[in-house]
């Protein structure tokens, strides 16, 4: 599996941080908080692929494009960036070593944290 940092996804992320769409919840939110598959898949119907592509940080590039199996670590449920969304990824990132996503979530979060 090759999973690279969507730079697209990262630079929206900020702006949501920027703007103070943000949830602050903590690690163990996010099984809560995530959307479901019949969220994600209303949200494709109505914004298409590539919005949907812009809540997720990495993209395996060994699944075909256009899939949601293409997305990988979201940050948030399509209306706010969530901190318990991002910790998660941080360490399934850091598990599965990619760092280039481990080290942008690290510093998402960082600046999530210094906002408080």
């Amino acid at each position: 599996m090759t999973v690279r940092l969507n730079k697209d996804a990262l630079a929206h992320a900020r702006q949501l941080l920027r703007d103070g769409d943000v949830v602050r919840d903590v690690r163990d939110d996010w099984s809560e908080h995530a959307p479901s598959t019949d969220d994600e898949n209303a949200f494709i119907d109505e914004h298409g692929m590539d919005e949907f592509a812009r809540w997720h940080l990495g993209e395996d590039t060994d699944e075909t494009e256009g899939t949601k199996g293409r997305c990988k670590f979201p940050y948030g449920d399509f209306r706010k960036l969530h901190r318990c969304a991002v910790i998660s990824g941080e360490s399934r990132a850091g598990q599965y070593d990619h760092a280039t996503i481990e080290k942008a979530l690290r510093d998402l979060l960082d600046e999530m944290d210094a906002e408080r």
